[in-house]
């Protein structure tokens, strides 16, 4: 589960690179986009990577509150989540949201003389009006998780956590998701909210369950060719023409859509356990490094990709130059600075 958690901050890393290339709206976009390459990896990963983030949630729950009473875990939730979501929408949000504006040509002047108005009007979407995001921008994981923690302890508690679980969960889980694409409430990172808190609760009983891993041996096979066949239709068919909204078109592409995440997520766990299911000393500095990784990368992405979006570069060349260098600055910021200081790991959400 920590190689899970580490190599999906770093597919996230990834991710957030390709936005400034992609067609797709962000805080700052290059002043050439990318190729077809950069949109398939972006669908690619898009498609699945905050689900996994979101089921592996569910799981280290499942082994905290083993571990600890209710008032322990609410306590550790409100620190290692609250702390750094609210040291993100206060330090680290302002600059993304200054350089947002002033690429859309919303706001001229300085850092120092936007920080003022940081506070007008609530930051809704990209090229929207009011500055204030209080999700933390790319933190809004970090509010989500903090929220579902909360809400479903009281049903957790309930819960048997040494269930044993059959392959018809395996069957009934897609149904279940894409059911609750009739319920509309906030889609975040190309998932609705209540997509998100199925497949952490999903996370927290079926995922942790001593019989999962079985299950998931004996199916993967299946899994993986879904993951495939799907992954080749959505991404085609995006790229072709999406579907009108309210059409039939929309719920069969929303079904390829939900089969394909929830195939990748029990093709990412078999990966995981037959290939990464031992430790050794980068996986326990990439552990406690994920993080203060996941809480500095976007800044630090968007701090770049402003400073390099009007160079005559082409755009391999600056996506390379953007991986490394945001990677070597965030690496380096963490290395020297972030984890040798005890209020530093506090407001990153370390132990």
């Amino acid at each position: 589960m920590d190689w899970i958690r580490v190599l999906a901050t770093a597919a996230v890393f990834l991710y957030h690179c390709s936005m400034f290339f992609n067609p797709f709206p962000w805080h700052v976009k290059n002043n050439e986009l990318g190729s077809d390459g950069i949109l398939v990896f972006s669908l690619f990963v898009g498609a699945w990577i905050m689900p996994i983030f979101f089921a592996v949630s569910g799981i280290s729950t499942s082994y905290a509150l083993r571990k600890r009473r209710a008032n322990e875990y609410i306590k550790e939730r409100l620190v290692r989540l609250g702390v750094p979501l609210l040291f993100g929408v206060m330090i680290l949000t302002p600059p993304q949201v200054y350089i947002e504006r002033l690429v859309n040509g919303q706001f001229r002047g300085s850092l120092f003389e936007f920080l003022p108005h940081f506070f007008d009007g609530v930051y809704l979407d990209f090229g929207g009006e009011g500055n204030f995001a209080f999700f933390g921008l790319h933190l809004w994981y970090l509010l989500v998780l903090l929220i579902f923690s909360l809400l479903t302890l009281p049903l957790f508690q309930k819960m048997n956590l040494k269930n044993e679980i059959g392959k018809i969960h395996f069957i009934v889980m897609p149904f279940i998701l894409f059911l609750s694409g009739v319920v509309h409430t906030q889609a975040l990172g190309g998932w609705d909210l209540g997509f998100y808190l199925i497949v952490f609760i999903y996370g927290f009983y079926v995922f942790s369950s001593p019989s999962f891993k079985e299950i998931v041996r004996s199916t993967f096979i299946i899994h993986f060719l879904v993951a495939v066949v799907t992954s080749s239709i959505y991404i085609l068919w995006f790229m072709d023409d999406l579907p009108v909204n309210g059409s039939m078109e929309e719920i069969a592409f929303f079904a390829i859509r939900t089969i394909n995440c929830w195939s990748w997520v029990i093709c990412i766990f078999y990966l995981a356990d037959k290939y990464f299911s031992s430790s050794n000393r980068s996986l326990k500095y990439g552990s406690e490094a994920s993080m203060p990784f996941y809480v500095l990368h976007q800044p630090i992405i968007v701090i770049l990709g402003f400073l390099i979006k009007d160079l005559p570069w082409s755009v391999p060349v600056k996506l390379l130059f953007l991986i490394t260098a945001a990677f070597a600055v965030i690496m380096l910021i963490y290395h020297i600075v972030i984890r040798r200081l005890k209020v530093l790991r506090f407001l990153f959400g370390m132990k």
